[in-house]
């Protein structure tokens, strides 16, 4: 029954979403199926972290989306999240939510969603907030060489600690449902930590493409916005930012159980 009700509540929530354009039809899809996994199989309080999670960064995705007016060029996709985005960030906390069903005896299975989520959360802030940081960004491997905002791997001081309050608003509730408070630092740590390791992925390893007509660095492919081809000039080919944000709540999880 409890499975039926969350699926219910998922279809629910999916399509207040998709009309209110966080999502389009695949994302819609996709956000369906964690919902049912998390809000079925978890019950409400990790109904309450996904929800913390998906409702915060749409929240500030609109609030900052005149902020970011420009920066679109070079994020691969737009606002509305699609199917890869959602498994992206969701994935590994659908997972975890289906291990503690299988094993609820441990407390793995709550920690991994919680750093999971903590880690994507944090990232989304750092993204969404750090366009507020009245100076340029810096590159995480070089931090002499500053970089124009929304630049994959820079990083800044409005984007860092975005990125610990977007943590901590995952990690707070998490100690609270438990009542083990020890998890707090550990989650937001993770979290944190996640963030910058999704940073220290763009400036790396992750695909990187160059628009011949704007003169610009881009993760859009094939085309640009100007409607350009894009060539690509860096990293792997298959590491997406789907792929990408999927490494950030990986890297949270595993410091999250590290510490644990």
């Amino acid at each position: 029954m409890q499975l039926v009700i969350g699926f219910a509540l998922a279809i629910i929530i999916a399509y207040i979403a998709y009309r209110a354009h966080s999502l389009n039809q695949s994302g819609a899809f996709a956000a369906t199926v964690v919902g049912t996994v998390v809000f079925g199989l978890g019950g409400l309080e990790w109904a309450i972290l996904l929800l913390i999670f998906f409702i915060t960064s749409s929240a500030l995705s609109r609030l900052f989306k005149k902020r970011k007016q420009g920066l679109d060029e070079k994020f691969s996709k737009g606002h509305k999240r699609d199917a890869g985005q959602v498994f992206g960030n969701g994935g590994l906390a659908t997972a975890f939510a289906l291990i503690n069903f299988l094993y609820p005896e441990s407390n793995i299975g709550w920690v991994g969603f919680a750093a999971s989520l903590a880690a994507v959360n944090a990232d989304t802030w750092a993204t969404e907030l750090g366009v507020l940081n009245p100076t340029s960004p810096r590159m995480i491997t070089d931090l002499r060489k500053r970089v124009e905002k929304g630049t994959s791997g820079g990083v800044s001081l409005f984007g860092t600690l975005a990125s610990l309050l977007g943590a901590s608003a995952i990690a707070l509730p998490a100690s609270f449902f438990t009542g083990n408070w020890s998890l707090l630092p550990i989650i937001t740590l993770a979290g944190s930590f996640g963030a910058l390791f999704d940073s220290l992925i763009g400036a790396t390893v992750q695909a990187m493409y160059y628009c011949p007509a704007d003169k610009k660095e881009t993760e859009k492919h094939p085309l640009h916005t100007c409607g350009t081809e894009t060539v690509h000039t860096r990293g792997w080919k298959w590491l997406n930012n789907d792929w990408v944000n999927f490494a950030c709540s990986a890297f949270g999880v595993i410091i999250a159980l590290l510490i644990l």
